[in-house]
């Protein structure tokens, strides 16, 4: 596309903001990911997205878990065990704890922020294997604006927006934080488009994704993402540019919908 401690929740405040009216807990969202290689797009790995409810001393949260592994023929090749997570208000989706754990290709990074949105910083544990097995370690606090997101939230909270209203051309922009920077993601809205998917024919807002000074994303129109034009706006399909590739992300199924 990484343990966690629960105590950490209990002393959160809660921000109150609009409302999530679309996102349950106990969704299952199960994606085929797949890369073009030699001119062939081809199935490398399965993505997996879910929610559920945490309890914590003061509040309910809800963690939004986003999971890539790649299928057993590819490890050998490339293997990929990868975990994001963000611990967020059912409500209002702001981001209180994220977590970030990849190992790639025997590369492995560890990233996890605890949000202090009053004070306008996120606390920051980064951890790197060195080239010696070793783990090096940074702790740091960096500042961030209002309405600042990890990358999970940030996904999820595209979900609530209401398209309906939107005319084609209009567009949305995020605050997330990734690698202790601040980036601008842009998300255009370009209309309807029904597909057909593996959960069937969908009616689909389209849109198109930008990032601010970075060349993460390449071309101005080769990031897309098709989400169901319903009550849930479930993610159906995408395809995106990266500097190394291009690749697409498939349904396969989805369980646990609120609508």
């Amino acid at each position: 596309m990484k343990n966690f401690l629960i105590l950490l929740l209990a002393s959160l405040p809660l921000i109150t903001v609009s409302q999530n009216n679309t996102i349950a807990s106990g969704e299952t969202l199960k994606f085929t990911a797949a890369y073009n290689m030699s001119g062939i797009m081809t199935d490398i790995a399965e993505v997996t997205m879910q929610t559920s409810s945490i309890k914590t001393s003061k509040a309910t949260l809800m963690r939004l878990k986003c999971t890539a592994a790649t299928y057993s023929k590819w490890d050998n090749f490339f293997k990929i065990r990868d975990l994001y997570e963000s611990y967020v208000s059912p409500k209002s989706l702001t981001p209180y704890l994220y977590k970030r754990d990849i190992d790639e290709g025997g590369y492995y990074k560890f990233m996890q922020y605890k949000f202090s949105h009053s004070k306008g910083l996120v606390s920051s544990i980064m951890k790197k294997r060195r080239s010696n097995g070793t783990i090096w370690e940074e702790k740091k606090n960096v500042s961030i604006g209002s309405g600042t997101k990890d990358l999970v939230s940030t996904l999820y909270k595209l979900r609530t927006l209401d398209f309906s209203t939107m005319s084609n051309g209009s567009s949305k922009s995020f605050t997330v934080i990734f690698d202790n920077k601040s980036y601008i993601v842009n998300f255009k809205y370009l209309g309807k488009e029904t597909i057909n998917t593996n959960i069937g024919r969908k009616e689909c807002y389209k849109l198109s994704i930008s990032i601010n000074n970075s060349d993460v994303l390449k071309g101005a129109h080769n990031n897309l993402l098709w989400l169901t034009a319903d009550g849930n706006k479930i993610p159906v399909y995408a395809k995106f540019k990266i500097p190394v590739g291009n690749g697409e992300l498939k349904i396969k199924s989805a369980t646990g919908l609120k609508y």
